[in-house]
């Protein structure tokens, strides 16, 4: 049970360290994401998202380890990928980029799943 944890946990976490690369700046973020970040307002919003991620990630990557964490990691980690998902399809047809976001959070949360059911059935 504890390799699917940790493995789970860092999955999650690793999926949702990637965007923190946007916190460098606007162009890297609108190769990420293929979106135009017109002006400097939304180049701020983005980049503090990406710093959003960046904790979400640290607390995914710290609950693989300290497991008084998994909870909270795993809600917020579950709530994250899901949002994102459930935006998405409100939405309608978005860019290949954010295609491909959805794809990767479909596998961050099937790998977060299996670690809470672990977590869950090891706390019996």
């Amino acid at each position: 049970m504890q390799i699917l944890i940790i493995c789970g946990f860092l999955v999650a976490a690793i999926i949702n360290l990637l965007p923190v690369i946007g916190v460098v700046g606007a162009p890297q973020l609108e190769r990420m994401y293929g979106v135009a970040l017109e002006g400097p307002d939304l180049a701020v919003l983005m980049r503090h998202r990406a710093i959003l991620f960046g904790i979400v990630g640290a607390l995914l990557a710290t609950a693989a380890f300290v497991p008084s964490f998994r909870w909270a990691a795993f809600f917020a980690g579950m709530l994250s990928m899901v949002s994102f998902l459930v935006f998405q399809a409100l939405e309608g047809q978005t860019n290949a980029e954010l295609g491909r976001v959805a794809l990767v959070d479909y596998i961050g949360i099937a790998a977060l799943a299996v670690a809470g059911v672990a977590v869950w059935m090891q706390s019996d």
